[in-house]
């Protein structure tokens, strides 16, 4: 049974509610996230859609390229550019100083080291939503720290920017993680989009909504044969909402009344970004077009489909590729799911619909699944006005790549990761989430049981061997899992026993499994909506979310008996990592 089958208890008619020991709900009925309601007084100014193009964001070029190795080097400074025609310039963070930064173009088998170079000011852009009581943002801290992670890449830990691996301009002061200037990149893996972006240690949400984050493109032989639509007609979308001050200044709402200093649960803003562009549009013509898109939101999950004025839909997805590369085949979907971190690659076909124009609409709920609140019903528009330059000579294979899938069979151990959320029990306002742990080990501290960052590590796969992680989500928020360094199988999802898992720590399953989506298996993916669920009564049901990796370190790589390489993964709604959603993990020779 798929997951789209399963999706009204899956989906709608919740709002968050704690879950706690013994399967008690927190409050009674429905319970509203209160922070909505104080946040949403505040407002972007009107603006108006669809007056400004969609731009492209410019190439990476090599500092200099020795012995085979393309060298970079890509700099985070502070900068104004205009977002919206009637928006003054907005101040933001970019590499190299546009926002997205620029898109990083190399192929399969083709190293690249970069050196990231920290020339921000001293004060944070948004010095006011510091806050200082979530973990790793102690008094002493620099505010302006970074540390660039390339998102679904196989790299060394040294490479992968581990949030405790941050510097500060000038590499004044460095984090206890920190090792090297120079990022290796091995580029050791097929045909994907990729992305880069901050993530340091508390403060990922803050200097990712300030603007820092790029795409990265690998290419291979197989991608150059499949004659997709390449050039002008292959256009990526990196996809964020925003809010923003009448003077054109970014606006990041705090909580005073919350259960931090200021920090809020999630970020759901009012204007729709697209290559650092508010409300843009694209003319095309009328041929086939790739778009490599990317939601990079703080915490939106997009519902996507196209539809021109009158209400009628537009062409269709094909999707041909997702977090890890190519799909075996394309797969015509007519709307699109996407949770934070998830990449899509999809063909559209505009031919024949010469002088229409589509829009991007979404209707995903803020929170995922079961928010009603902060809508966002239109990302962008297309334009069927550019004439056709000549023959569309490029097609939509009905083969794309070879996945495989790895058995059950070969996993050496399976780990059950909880995620848990602790609420406030007067109004359900979130103080925590964590991910790991046990029910049992409940206590003041972590009223959940699960485990914090800087609790003692205890998953330690060893290189080489293949494991599988259920994912046992005890809250009612779908939350998109990363794991870094892998690209996993999706096998399943199931639901089970809550109140004996709560009890007994035990997860004993009640329903049968949920296949994958067809975009989800047969593919190689790094982020994973781990759902929640209702059964048709609308009561809480826990649901678990099954991937299967094989724990590989890049190609060559010297590992000694006993040797630790140290990673993570951790819930990409930024607002959740920066608050203890975030485990490290340990690949052990």
């Amino acid at each position: 049974m798929s997951l789209k089958q399963q999706s009204p208890p899956l989906w709608t008619g919740h709002t968050r509610r704690s879950i706690l020991k013994g399967g008690l709900i927190a409050g009674a009925g429905l319970l509203v996230s209160p922070w909505i309601s104080r946040a949403s007084k505040a407002a972007s100014p009107s603006l108006e859609k669809y007056v400004d193009p969609l731009p492209v964001p410019g190439v990476a070029r090599p500092s200099s390229v020795d012995d085979g190795i393309a060298r970079y080097t890509v700099r985070m400074s502070q900068f104004e550019q205009k977002v919206h025609r009637d928006l003054p310039p907005t101040t933001l963070w970019g590499y190299n100083g546009t926002w997205p930064g620029p898109t990083f173009e190399t192929r399969t088998g083709r190293p690249i080291q970069v050196m990231w170079v920290n020339d921000l000011p001293v004060q944070h852009l948004l010095e006011y939503a510091y806050d200082q009581t979530v973990h790793g943002a102690d008094m002493d801290e620099p505010r302006t720290r970074t540390v660039p992670h390339l998102h679904g890449a196989c790299v060394l830990p040294d490479s992968d920017g581990y949030p405790e691996a941050w510097f500060t301009r000038d590499w004044v002061q460095t984090g206890p993680f920190f090792t090297t200037k120079t990022y290796h990149y091995p580029n050791d893996q097929p045909a994907t989009g990729l992305w880069y972006h901050d993530h340091t240690l508390a403060i990922t949400r803050l200097n990712v909504f300030a603007g820092l984050v790029g795409f990265y493109f690998i290419r291979d032989r197989l991608e150059d044969g499949l004659n997709l639509p390449t050039g002008p007609y292959e256009v990526p979308l990196l996809i964020q909402d925003r809010m923003f001050n009448p003077d054109g200044s970014l606006q990041y709402p705090v909580d005073l009344a919350g259960t931090h200093q200021c920090w809020i649960p999630e970020f759901f803003g009012d204007v729709a970004c697209v290559n650092g562009v508010a409300f843009p549009y694209l003319e095309v013509e009328p041929r086939r077009y790739r778009f490599r898109i990317l939601n990079g939101s703080n915490a939106r999950f997009y519902h996507f489909t196209l539809a021109d004025a009158g209400g009628r839909p537009g062409p269709v997805f094909n999707q041909i590729g997702t977090d890890g590369g190519l799909l075996p085949a394309p797969i015509q979907l007519g709307d699109l799911l996407m949770a934070p971190g998830e990449r899509f690659d999809v063909v559209i076909d505009f031919s024949g619909a010469e002088g229409r124009v589509f829009t991007l609409l979404n209707d995903a709920p803020a929170p995922f699944p079961g928010g009603g609140e902060c809508a966002l019903p239109e990302v962008m528009q297309f334009r069927v006005t550019r004439p056709l330059r000549g023959r569309d000579s490029s097609s939509l294979p009905s083969r794309l790549a070879p996945v495989t899938v790895l058995s059950p069979e070969s996993a050496v151990r399976q780990r059950f990761i909880m995620v848990s959320e602790a609420d406030r029990l007067s109004d359900g306002y979130p103080i925590i989430g964590l991910v790991g742990g046990s029910p049992l080990q409940a206590s003041p501290t972590s009223p959940t049981g699960g485990a914090r960052w800087d609790d003692p590590v205890v998953d330690a796969p060893a290189v080489g061997t293949t494991e599988i992680w259920n994912f046992v989500n005890l809250t009612t928020d779908a939350h998109p899992l990363h794991v870094h360094l892998v690209q996993f199988n999706v096998l399943e999802r199931r639901s089970f026993d809550l109140a004996r898992y709560l009890n007994t720590g035990e997860v004993r399953f009640t329903g049968e499994p949920i296949a994958p989506e067809p975009n989800e298996s047969p593919a190689y993916k790094d982020t994973v909506k781990a759902f929640s669920g209702l059964d048709q009564a609308g009561n809480v049901i826990g649901m678990v979310t099954r991937v299967i990796a094989r724990f590989d370190l890049p190609a060559g790589t010297a590992v000694r008996p006993g040797q630790r390489f140290r990673y993570l993964y951790h819930c990409h709604i930024l607002e959740h990592e920066d608050n203890e959603m975030m485990r490290p993990y340990d690949v052990v020779g």
